[in-house]
């Protein structure tokens, strides 16, 4: 069966358009554990687990483009990160966590883009397993779990949260240094494979 070529694209591009309708539906009802807040968590888990799709797609129809390359990953931070900034707007999530992440994010994102037209980095293990991580704490704290049930759940469902959410940080930042460090060191070495040639 033939897949058109630019499908995957096109499912990572509806993924980014879902990211405000999910962050409207997350506010609308004030942090309520109402429809409209599972709706927003339903969405969001839908639209982070359709990575795995895009790219199933794209390796398995031999498909894959420099553009989804680059478009994949800047999907899961625009979902995630609108994710981090909903539940610190409604006050679930301290404001450093989030400041910190979208630090790491945005300045990843920005030099992808401003090195594109030389090459395009594509996300390493350590990136996927934050990404990963990222989904999981978010999709738990996004779904209103703790309003189910009275006796200890509530407290149960909060340090579940933490502790994925600690996860979740630790790995943003770990992942941001190895990012770095191996930036630097293919520009290093392309400076020594370059080197001789310019003399």
């Amino acid at each position: 069966m033939a897949v058109p070529r630019q499908l995957p694209n096109t499912i990572t591009i509806v993924r980014i358009l879902c990211a405000p309708v999910f962050l409207w539906m997350l506010l609308a009802d004030g942090g309520a554990g109402g429809a409209l807040r599972w709706w927003a968590a339903v969405l969001f888990i839908v639209a982070i687990a359709t990575d795995g799709i895009d790219g199933w797609i794209a390796r398995r129809y031999e498909i894959v483009t420099d553009l989804g390359k680059l478009l994949d990953p800047i999907a899961d931070k625009v979902l995630t990160g609108f994710a981090f900034i909903g539940l610190s707007i409604l006050g679930e999530l301290p404001w450093w966590i989030t400041i910190v992440v979208l630090i790491r994010e945005v300045g990843i994102t920005v030099h992808r883009l401003i090195v594109a037209s030389d090459h395009v980095v594509a996300a390493a293990w350590m990136g996927k397993l934050k990404t990963l991580a990222q989904s999981v704490a978010l999709s738990l704290a996004l779904l209103p779990l703790a309003s189910l049930a009275g006796g200890a759940w509530p407290g149960v469902v909060w340090w579940i949260n933490v502790i994925t959410m600690t996860i979740a940080v630790v790995l943003t930042i770990a992942s941001g240094i190895d990012y770095v460090i191996t930036e630097i060191r293919g520009s290093r070495r392309d400076r020594r494979i370059d080197g001789p040639r310019a003399a």
